[in-house]
């Protein structure tokens, strides 16, 4: 004990005797470094799109408040409770991140700021403010991440704003400015005494110079496909009373009995849609995602975003798919034989086994956050092979649709990762016609009443080509089979998209209905077609009746691409059914015979790497007139095809022989040395145009500067005019020495002492300092050369 107690006050002693650190005493930085912080937790709450931490927001301005006017006192008892009060803030991180383990931003985002609110209160050096500066960014960064919507977007410029300036007065901290005043060439102050001095001007030119360069890197960045970390986003775990998952049932609100006892599982009203005979659609939910499709439905949706997408590749969100046709309809005819899947307790992650195929595939990873309530069908590109999903478990039917145990609802968020296979038309016209029996007894039926009709259409279809289009490919295989029959419902102006098709009676088929007209037309004009759905309905009959499997699928279109989130918007307009065909060792590939669609579905096929650049351009292009932008892209088409070519011509010559490689190394040098020439041009032509706006005294004396820079003898910051003269002087001779001080006392006096300076003078003091270094730089080559005696 006795030996103790000197070395504590040992202890005591040099922390009383040691150097004190200097606080911080400029307001205009601490509040501008309180502003970034409020804009970082800002922006936290609105990616999340919860008001989780707006309470943090005055706690900080009051701690950042009572810091700075404590910024001279040692303050031990604050800094032991907020000692106490981060390891609190350290064991809710650990506890809430027991239920986040697959995706930890937000958890941390939380313990950021609550570490931010507790450090406010000891804010006394500039070093401390770092800190603060530092965790806003890092709350920016992860808002980004997070964000998934624009609204994010004006708080990154608010940020930017206030980074700026924040940066400059940190600075002029550091160099002990804080009370610096400007002067005008009068010598006058141009602010009042303590004022930050900050120029305007030069901080909106650099934000505007740096959102313009952000833009353009953004937009040429490539997005190349790779995930190099494998935690994905998924949502906090979903519990359901174990033995309650009714794997055959599908909660669809827009039909009728759409939940149990008129209610949802979410509480949401039950819809209007009956699920056979005539009704209306419902506005809101696409009726396609169910165990069954009744389209004696009439009606439209409403737009409205129902989820949004982050994907490695642009493709068509499969929902579900349906074997069995109806006559008016579609079903599930396997309903009851789904597998249910279950994930270990300690990871999110379902494993799939994808269909077996001989096509080369590609890995594509996306997630999607639901925005409005969906139906318990996973969208997901084909074929998944794993699913990342809050519920303990899913299901899955024969026809390959993941069923959720509960509604997707708003808010929750699941990464599926697939294996896409590619689209080879030339090993798909090959692939052979002996099908399995596993897909002749659930994808050839059709209706035996319509059979022989349909069948009959179709081969009298194929049998005349060129009623649609001149084709180039013989229709001797399944694929060309299919891809035609597709290009004639699109194309064929006799079945058109109809607003308001006729009802169907109920011993009509719709296929009948749809190719040779609705019993119920007005009279004198017949209708034919029907809507989107209804052609897609059509091609698979048609396909079947002449004996190519095929079955309908529905899901969504990619959506609209917002190039600034990444992100993919989805909306309920954006569902539609197409035809799936099946072909052996290869397996089911889509085709699309909607009117104004694309053929062939999105897929990776499609290069992505500069979709930003494209979106961006056709954004622009919306806005233009066609001839201004046929314009535009002819001309952007010969600048890229010139630069495409010019780098094609450059690397084969490394493939060319010696010469050719010579001739390479020749170009490249040539190519270096004119961009150099380019280089410096441009920089001389910078510096003389800057000169011409600076008052006359000022260009002068910064052509000395230039003049010595050039020789060997920078002015450094931190010197005084007068200084630099004196420092240069004893290097140089009395002539050039006499002339230097005489241009830096009159720059002086004309600065900031607002003495007018005689110009004519100052000119020719310059020029006579430029002549003696030009002098003084020729009279090096003008010494003789000396040689040694031979002898």
């Amino acid at each position: 004990m006795t030996t103790s107690i000197p070395l504590i006050s040992q202890i005591r002693h040099r922390l009383a005797t040691g150097p004190k650190s200097q606080p911080e005493n400029s307001i205009s930085l601490r509040i501008a470094v309180q502003l970034l912080v409020i804009v970082g937790i800002i922006a936290t709450d609105v990616a999340i799109e919860e008001p989780l931490n707006l309470w943090a927001i005055p706690v900080s301005i009051v701690g950042a408040t009572w810091s700075g006017c404590r910024r001279h006192h040692r303050n031990v008892p604050i800094k032991f409770c907020i000692a106490i009060g981060m390891l609190i803030a350290l064991g809710a991180f650990f506890a809430r991140l027991v239920g986040e383990l697959n995706d930890t931003r937000v958890a941390l985002a939380i313990l950021l700021i609550h570490l931010q609110v507790l450090h406010s209160f000891d804010l006394p050096r500039r070093q401390d403010l770092g800190y603060s500066m530092v965790i806003g960014l890092i709350l920016m960064g992860v808002a980004a991440t997070l964000s998934q919507t624009l609204t994010f977007g004006p708080l990154v410029l608010v940020f930017l704003a206030i980074a700026l300036p924040t940066l400059v007065l940190d600075y002029r901290s550091r160099l002990g400015l804080s009370q610096f005043r400007w002067r005008h060439k009068s010598g006058q102050p141009t602010q009042p005494p303590g004022s930050s001095g900050l120029n305007l001007k030069f901080l909106a030119l650099s934000f505007i110079a740096i959102v313009a360069l952000g833009l353009l890197i953004f937009a040429l960045l490539p997005r190349l496909p790779g995930y190099q970390l494998r935690s994905f986003p998924v949502s906090a775990p979903l519990e359901m009373p174990e033995g309650q998952f009714d794997t055959s049932r599908v909660f669809n609100p827009g039909y009728v009995d759409g939940g149990k006892d008129g209610q949802s599982d979410t509480g949401s009203a039950r819809g209007r849609s009956p699920r056979s005979g005539r009704g209306e659609l419902s506005s809101t939910f696409y009726s396609g995602f169910d165990t069954q499709i009744n389209q004696n439905l009439r009606g439209q949706m409403d737009p409205q975003i129902v989820m949004r997408v982050r994907s490695q590749a642009r493709g068509f969100w499969r929902v579900v798919a349906f074997d069995e046709y109806t006559g008016q309809g579609w079903g599930i005819s396997r309903n009851d034989k789904t597998y249910t899947l279950r994930r270990p307790w300690w990871t999110y992650q379902f494993r799939l086994l994808p269909p077996l195929t001989q096509a080369k595939t590609q890995e594509v990873v996306q997630s999607y956050t639901i925005v409005s309530q969906l139906p318990n069908l996973l969208p997901a590109m084909p074929w998944a092979t794993e699913v990342y999903y809050p519920t303990e478990e899913l299901a899955i039917d024969p026809e390959g649709t993941l069923r959720s145990p509960l509604e997707l609802r708003e808010g929750m968020t699941y990464t599926v990762i697939s294996e896409v296979p590619y689209r080879d038309r030339a090993a798909l016209s090959q692939a052979k016609t002996t099908y399995p029996k596993r897909i002749r007894d659930f994808y050839l039926q059709v209706p035996g009443d319509i059979q022989a009709k349909v069948r009959q259409k179709t081969e009298e279809i194929l049998a005349n080509p060129n009623r649609v289009a001149q084709n180039d490919k013989s229709l001797d295989s399944p694929y060309e089979k299919a891809l035609f029959l597709a290009q004639y419902l699109k194309q064929n102006p006799l079945y058109k998209l109809q607003e308001a098709p006729p009802f169907l009676q109920d011993d009509e088929d719709l296929v009948e209905a749809f190719l040779f007209g609705y019993k119920e037309s007005p009279p004198g004009n017949l209708v034919t077609g029907g809507y989107p759905d209804h052609f897609a309905t059509v091609l698979t009959i048609m396909l079947r009746s002449i004996g190519i499997p095929a079955r309908l699928v529905a899901g969504f279109e990619p959506g609209e691409f917002n190039p600034f989130t990444g992100l993919y918007i989805v909306r309920n307009t954006d569902a539609h059914a197409m035809a799936e065909v099946y072909f052996p060792e290869y397996g089911w590939f889509a085709f699309n015979p909607i009117p104004g669609m694309d053929l062939i579905p999105p897929s990776v096929e499609e290069n992505q790497t500069f979709s930003a650049l494209q979106a961006f351009w056709k954004w622009i292009a919306g806005w233009l007139p066609s001839p201004v932008t046929g314009a535009l892209q002819t001309i952007f088409g010969a600048i890229i095809g010139v630069l495409v070519g010019s780098l094609r011509w450059f690397f084969n010559l490394f493939s060319q022989g010696w010469l050719g490689i010579l001739l390479g190394l020749v170009s490249a040098t040539a190519i270096a040395f004119l961009a150099w020439l380019g280089w410096e041009g441009w920089k001389t032509w910078r510096y003389r145009r800057w000169l011409t706006k600076l008052p006359i005294e000022e260009g002068l004396y910064q052509q000395m500067l230039q003049l010595l820079a050039t020789k060997g003898y920078p002015k450094l910051a931190v010197q005084t005019p007068t200084e630099y003269s004196k420092a240069v002087g004893s290097h140089q001779s009395i002539d050039e020495a006499e002339v230097i001080d005489e241009i830096s006392q009159t720059y002086v006096r004309w600065r900031y002492g607002g003495q007018p300076s005689n110009l004519a003078q100052l000119r020719q003091l310059v020029h006579n300092l430029k002549k003696a270094q030009l002098k003084s730089f020729k009279s090096r080559f003008k010494r003789p050369l000396r040689f040694k005696d031979s002898a």
